[in-house]
């Protein structure tokens, strides 16, 4: 277990370091907002989410795979599958899992004010990424704990696939331009940052699509992909309409955010 936490540690350090110098030498948007400011704020909220997560859940994903694997919990723990497998069901079922959630986040009010603090951020860039209020965290670990409860996976899935959520968090919402045709090629196998900004766009017909994190196929599938914002990227507003004053978005006033700020028009059951 040890083992498992330091390479997810160094993984994620490796590829915060990657894309803060390839945002750096290939910017997609120039930033509306002071990056001083932004990043204090999300790096700070970063900061806090490994403590609330591991006072609640002590139990990592990867450790209840072990533990399922060992008391034959879930489901592919009684199918005789090939370990590989078993390993890609089990890391795209876990995607699956996240879309879902993500599409739950923007369907339910409450949810939703616990969200808006990842989507009032008036830039995106890789900390985007990263910047989720601690209890959104704790609902997911939670969500994700029983997932793998149910579902059983390698516990070699389970790795991979939190490094890879990590890795493709940072990934699709930074603020990198990429060659117009790679950018096709890549979407057909995985969320790009020009595909997830869409997400992020003030138009609420954007922000409740392209849900998806590491697959870009769930979005496809269920019919909330969208190809482009309508301003195209430099011209689209990013954030949410009625957060627009720096001054209200600092790390104080984003942990009370889900308690006292406006949910606006966004949550998909009020259209």
């Amino acid at each position: 277990m040890d083992e498992a936490v330091a390479l997810r540690l160094a993984c994620f350090l490796g590829f915060f370091a990657l894309m803060a110098v390839l945002e750096r030498m290939a910017p997609r948007r120039h930033p509306t907002t002071s990056r001083p400011g932004r990043w204090f704020a999300n790096l700070a909220i970063v900061a806090l989410n490994p403590l609330s997560v591991h006072l609640l859940f002590p139990v990592l994903p990867v450790g209840m795979a072990l533990l399922a694997e060992e008391r034959h919990w879930g489901l592919l723990s009684h199918l005789a599958l090939p370990h590989g497998v078993a390993v890609l069901i089990g890391f795209a079922v876990l995607d699956l899992s996240i879309y879902l959630q993500h599409v739950l986040h923007h369907a339910v009010p409450a949810l939703w004010r616990l969200h808006m603090v990842h989507h009032a951020d008036l830039d995106t860039d890789l900390t985007t990424g990263l910047r989720f209020h601690p209890l959104e965290i704790v609902i997911s670990r939670g969500v994700k704990l029983m997932t793998v409860a149910a579902l059983g996976p390698p516990a070699l899935a389970v790795l991979i696939f939190e490094i890879a959520l990590n890795a493709a968090s940072m990934f699709n919402h930074g603020n990198l331009r990429l060659p117009i045709p790679l950018d096709r090629v890549l979407r057909l196998v995985l969320v790009t940052p020009d595909m997830h900004r869409v997400h992020h766009s003030v138009i609420i017909r954007e922000t409740n699509s392209n849900y998806g994190f590491n697959l870009p196929w769930w979005d496809r599938l269920f019919g909330t992909y969208k190809d482009q914002p309508d301003k195209g990227h430099e011209g689209m507003t990013i954030g949410l309409s009625h957060f627009r004053d720096p001054r209200r978005l600092t790390l104080p006033r984003l942990l009370i955010l889900p308690f006292v700020g406006d949910p606006g028009g966004v949550p998909i059951n009020r259209h």
